[in-house]
């Protein structure tokens, strides 16, 4: 029997049908083994030794494929055909090794790039052994990541509170959002004016923009003022124009070609408006094969555009049945990638299948739409050039001293158009070259020597405009460009960048947040070397040479550590007092920014003695009084906008309460904007939080009075006569009874909710319960246990939060909100209460037996919590 092992259970059962009844094919899951989340699982000081583990799931899998080996007569490794592919490979080989399982069972590795029968088969036929260059490569950079996260990532959170952590790509693609964000701060708007003329010459009118004035030429923002625009206009008006030339050019255009992982996730954004992730989860749904298709793309993680000649001879074939012999190109195109640092291991993304057109096919929505984009542009790209006739048409007065141009273009052969045009990305406006003209639109025929009369004249005024900010696609081209990690890591490297809240998406912009320029700043001020472009690009070039057998993966290692671990001790040992004084510099022009009138925009508002700084807690950063604790002054971080209308310290009168005729005031506070109904002396005042997406600079009374009158009563259950309130509360809006606690869809329906819908999300929430007494919903979702594979979760108990992984129940510190533990957080208290549980439980004679062992392994969790605690109680001075 033949034992085939791949990484997930769709590929398996595509890949089974093939190969008969001879073969078993297994699924591993993806990585069966991996480095813990927790010091030790690299060893620099051992020469890098790395220990894996595998957790739950992985083991039980691991156990399986083991014992399915032990019956087999041949271990074939079908992973993934890429570094990762290669990687599980080597993992479970190691593995079985490990369980003495393999015994004389011969072990091959094989590698298709499309899971089509033909290439399983041919793939089976022409087996391997595993290629070691590409699993140190794989060795690499796990090591390198695992370093740069548990060496730097905990500096982070001693000396900058509220920072989640740090990663080798993660913080150079966070920088490239930040100096974007920069860019546009320090971004000076010009003016200037284009200038127009409707003309005719004994034609049909067309019209031609202003290129000469007073002799001489006139680039894009020379007309600076609307004197100089005036001037240039009576210059038109009274000139006396002719044709001086009419110049047609024709030219050809020719086809992208085919996609590669970082143009299919850029593509897919700018056309589909999928994110990186979503891109890559539809594609590899399609490479694995949906119902009985088979696999439908080639291996879709590859920075390759060549095509096999079998595909480019599909593509000829269906260009010539669909679109006649002129679409098809006398020879095949060939193409090769400009993309820094690129591999080309493997053929770009196209179908496995060109015949099978997008239409013959009744997929899900997003696979349907990719499969599409991915078909035309593979169609496309071996498609004839597009074919056009450019004019550009000169006219000028008799005394040469004003000049206008016309520009046109016509398609006179469609070509690859017919199928496909490349998207192209949002430009700079007003930028050199920018808008020269316009060229998609079609001119009368002209004649040189022809006089041109002027039928009117526009003067525009114009601003140019800040930089873009990156979209999902100019940010992963960006990355590309410098040779900033690697396509297959980008959606991941992105989705990171989004869930440590280090930057929002806006209509598909990447706005940095305070914490992510924070987090920046510090890195730049303390580690620049490891967050620069060209140290990067040159790290990756570094790896690729391991990957190629050019370089030894341990002295890359070497190389790297010795410097990068003397910059994290250094910074360890700085004082947080040091740390503020160095950001308050690099980011004084964000949160201090330069006041009107030209007095000290550090001088507190509130009691004009003090400077601004920026202070720590273990909410994270924000800006108080240096003379606090007498003066109590504190905002956000984000600086005050004028924009709101509100003063410096953010607070402002919305109007009367029309109950009480009190004062209703929005005031920012450290920990974010909130209304306030001003009490009678000796009262409490009553507060609300603004919710999330609410713009303090556009609240209004109204929206201010509905808040505070939270929580309101919905009506009584039916079923017990109790009431139903529906309320804001720190994880969002909800319904409330009887203890229960429901989820409202967005906060406009916690203000209209009515009875019916309240009843109904009560009952859906506790049909989600096993039975009475059962633990609420987690307040948080942490993710796996690296070690036991169990979920972590954050809960509300009866005495307070904590957080459950299995069995295991660990309550939070005092002090510690909730919705920021991370899991980093987590894991050392799950493992302190793991190690004192068994200790309480364990017989009295083996305590006697072993006094001195216990003690011993008792030492370290007794340190380990006083330790953190001064770590955050050092960093909040």
């Amino acid at each position: 029997m033949n034992l085939v092992i791949v990484e997930s259970p769709a590929k398996a059962k595509t890949i089974n049908k093939y190969l008969g009844s001879g073969y078993e094919v297994l699924a591993s899951y993806g990585h069966v083994r991996d480095l813990p989340s927790k010091d030790g699982s690299v060893l620099p000081d051992d020469d890098f030794s790395m220990h894996w583990e595998a957790d739950a799931k992985g083991a039980k899998r691991l156990s399986e494929i083991a014992e399915a080996a032990k019956r087999a007569d041949r271990v074939i490794l079908a992973t993934d055909p890429d570094r990762e592919g290669e990687a599980i490979s080597w993992h479970v080989l190691e593995v079985l090794n490990k369980k003495k399982v393999l015994k004389d069972t011969h072990v091959e590795r094989v590698t298709f790039n499309a899971i089509t029968k033909s290439a399983v088969l041919e793939a089976m036929a022409n087996p391997r052994q595993i290629d070691m260059e590409l699993v140190e490569a794989y060795l690499a950079r796990r090591a390198l990541d695992y370093l740069v996260g548990f060496t730097l990532s905990p500096v982070l959170w001693r000396k900058l509170p509220g920072a989640r952590s740090a990663g080798r790509v993660q913080s150079v693609a966070l920088r490239i959002v930040v100096d974007r964000e920069m860019e546009i701060e320090k971004f000076k708007a010009q003016e200037y004016w284009s200038i127009e003329a409707d003309l005719n010459a004994d034609s049909p009118p067309f019209t031609a923009r202003l290129v000469k004035h007073a002799g001489k030429r006139v680039q894009r923002l020379d007309i600076k003022d609307e004197v100089t625009a005036a001037a240039a206009r009576a210059a038109i008006d009274a000139g006396d124009f002719t044709i001086n030339s009419v110049e047609k050019k024709p030219v050809r255009r020719n086809p992208a070609p085919p996609f590669t992982t970082s143009t299919l996730q850029q593509e897919a954004s700018r056309k589909l408006g999928f994110s990186a992730q979503r891109t890559m989860q539809a594609a590899q749904k399609l490479y694995e094969g949906v119902d009985e298709t088979g696999g439908l793309i080639t291996y879709m993680r590859t920075d390759g555009v060549q095509t096999t000649p079998e595909g480019i001879a599909q593509a000829r074939e269906v260009i010539a049945k669909e679109f006649g012999p002129a679409f098809v190109p006398q020879e095949a195109r060939y193409y090769k990638t400009k993309a820094k640092n690129a591999q080309e291991a493997h053929e770009a993304i196209r179908p496995t299948n060109i015949a099978r057109h997008p239409d013959s096919l009744r997929l899900e929505s997003d696979l349907q739409r990719l499969y599409e984009l991915i078909w035309k542009r593979m169609v496309a790209s071996q498609m004839e050039a597009a074919r056009m006739d450019r004019t550009t048409v000169e006219i000028e007065t008799s005394d040469g001293l004003t000049g206008l141009r016309a520009t046109g273009q016509v398609v006179t052969f469609d070509g690859f158009l017919a199928v496909y045009e490349e998207g192209r990305d949002e430009k700079q406006k007003g930028a050199e070259g920018d808008d020269e003209g316009d060229e998609t639109s079609r001119l009368p025929a002209l004649k040189e020597g022809a006089k041109a009369k002027v039928d009117a004249i526009r003067t525009d005024q114009h601003f140019t405009e800040p930089p873009p900010r990156y979209s999902e696609a100019t940010l992963v081209k960006k990355l590309e460009e410098l040779g900033i990690g690697r396509p297959s890591t980008y959606a991941s490297t992105l989705s990171t960048l989004r869930d440590r809240e280090y930057v929002r998406v806006d209509k598909n912009r990447f706005y940095p947040e305070d914490k992510g320029r924070l987090v920046t700043a510090f890195l730049e001020q303390f580690f620049a070397k490891w967050v620069e472009y060209d140290f990067t690009a040159a790290l990756e070039t570094r790896l690729d040479e391991v990957s190629a057998g050019q370089l030894d993966w341990k002295v890359l290692l070497r190389e790297f550590w010795s410097d990068f671990h003397a910059a994290t001790q250094a910074a360890g040992e700085l004082r947080t007092t040091a740390i503020l004084d160095a950001l308050n510099e690099s980011l004084g022009a964000h949160i201090f920014p330069a006041k009107e009138d030209g007095s000290d925009p550090r001088e507190c508002p509130l009691c004009h003695q003090g400077q601004l700084s920026l202070k720590t807690s273990r909410f994270g950063a924000f800006i108080g009084c240096a003379r606090y604790p007498d003066c109590k002054y504190t905002r956000p971080v984000a600086s005050p906008s004028a924009e709101d209308g509100s003063a410096e310290s953010g607070d402002r009168e919305l109007g009367m309460d029309p109950e009480t005729g009190q004062p209703v005031q929005l005031k920012i506070g450290r920990f974010g904007p909130y209304v306030e109904i001003t009490p009678p002396e000796g009262e409490k005042p009553k507060r609300s939080s603004l919710p999330k997406g609410w713009s303090p600079a556009s609240l209004t009374l109204d929206q201010a009075l509905r808040l505070l009158a939270l929580p309101r009563e919905v009506g009584v259950h039916p079923e017990d006569g109790k009431m139903i309130t529906a309320g804001l509360g720190r994880y969002g809006p909800f319904v409330l009874h009887a203890g229960t606690y429901a989820n409202v869809s967005d906060i406009d329906e916690v203000f209209e909710v009515g009875l019916n819908r309240a009843v109904a999300l009560l009952a859906e929430k506790r049909a989600g319960r096993p039975g009475r007494g059962a633990a609420t919903a987690p307040l948080k979702d942490l993710g796996a246990h690296p070690e036991t594979g169990e979920p972590i979760h954050v809960m509300a108990g009866r005495f307070g939060p904590y957080v459950k992984s299995g069995k295991i129940n660990a309550t939070l510190p005092k002090g510690t909100a909730p919705e920021d533990l991370t899991l980093e957080d987590a894991l050392p208290l799950l493992a302190a209460k793991a190690g004192a549980a068994p200790k309480k439980k364990a017989p009295a004679a083996k305590k006697a037996a072993a006094p001195k062992k216990a003690a011993a392994a008792k030492k370290p969790a007794a340190k380990k919590a006083p330790a953190k605690k001064s770590a955050k109680a050092k960093a909040e001075e």
